[in-house]
């Protein structure tokens, strides 16, 4: 019971950098803007958040400065993808590889480091505790200790869905996304919420970044993203944008990635369980597109019923 306990409290934590992630594309998604470069903002803002952190002495100056760096990257992106109207599979790739080669050439040249900078002094996002929480059996432990951004996750997941399907920018966003033509012709602006959905999508991005490495661990690695900006990704177009699509993926890869963990604990080979939760979080996204395809092939027969 405590192991159970114990995997799902972790897996609110390793799903956390996805689910911001994930929400910060939907805005791209619904905008109609294949934003493959989540994964480079996510590596941005985790690199400048421990250089923030560690310099200043402050997980507030951590918080400010990756998110700071991912938005900057959210411009570039911008410019080239909407502005010059460049491919946005080419600009994000670009940006990607960009990323990863600064990241590890800063990490050497400000750490004087290969691989991973581990430092004391780097300060770690505060854990918040409830003491009423605490008190409440099975609840509390699952619930109680967390970062403050993984229960921002949460209530940022209610707050994107009503954003986007309940407000005017939502609506012209979507118009935008599913017919840019026949949105301009009523006075909406398709580069205008192109753009503010890449922003959108910076800031979001960078909030995972950050939460990687000084909440789910308190360091930083060469490419430590690891494909979880592609994973957001998937689960947002497998998901057709679903607020609660990506939630739901992003807490299978938590789990599984916590697991993962355990298993290495019981002489299970390291390359298996690091591999987990990635070949998990693809059968979720299969399981969850074949119902969706079954519940909307019973839709259009009884409606031709």
């Amino acid at each position: 019971m405590h192991l159970a306990l114990a995997l799902i409290s972790a897996a609110f934590g390793a799903a956390t950098p996805i689910i911001l992630a994930s929400l910060g594309g939907l805005f791209t998604f619904h905008a109609n803007t294949f934003n493959i470069a989540m994964e480079g903002m996510m590596l941005v803002g985790a690199f400048f958040a421990v250089v923030g952190s560690y310099f200043f002495h402050s997980w507030l100056a951590g918080l400010f400065l990756g998110v700071a760096a991912a938005f900057l990257v959210s411009i570039l992106f911008a410019v080239f993808s909407v502005t010059l109207r460049c491919d946005e599979f080419v600009t994000g790739i670009a940006i990607n590889m960009v990323a990863l080669g600064g990241t590890t050439f800063l990490l050497r040249l400000l750490f004087n480091v290969k691989g991973a900078f581990v430092s004391d002094q780097i300060v770690a996002l505060p854990r918040v505790h409830f003491a009423w929480l605490s008190a409440i059996p099975v609840v509390g432990p699952l619930f109680d200790g967390q970062s403050f951004l993984v229960y921002l996750s949460w209530l940022l997941v209610a707050v994107v869905s009503y954003f986007l399907y309940h407000t005017r920018f939502g609506l012209q966003l979507r118009a935008t996304g599913e017919h840019a033509e026949t949105a301009a012709s009523v006075g909406i602006n398709p580069a205008r919420y192109k753009i503010g959905a890449a922003l959108l999508s910076g800031v979001l991005s960078g909030l995972g970044g950050v939460y990687l490495s000084l909440g789910y661990v308190t360091l930083f690695t060469e490419n430590m993203t690891n494909g979880r900006g592609f994973i957001a990704l998937a689960a947002i177009i497998l998901t057709r944008g679903s607020p609660a699509g990506v939630l739901l993926i992003s807490l299978v890869f938590g789990f599984c990635d916590g697991l993962g963990l355990v298993l290495q604990n019981a002489s299970i080979p390291p390359q298996f369980t690091h591999m987990l939760p990635y070949l998990a979080t693809l059968v979720a996204l299969y399981v969850y597109n074949a119902n969706w395809k079954h519940k909307q092939g019973r839709a259009i027969a009884d409606a031709n019923a």
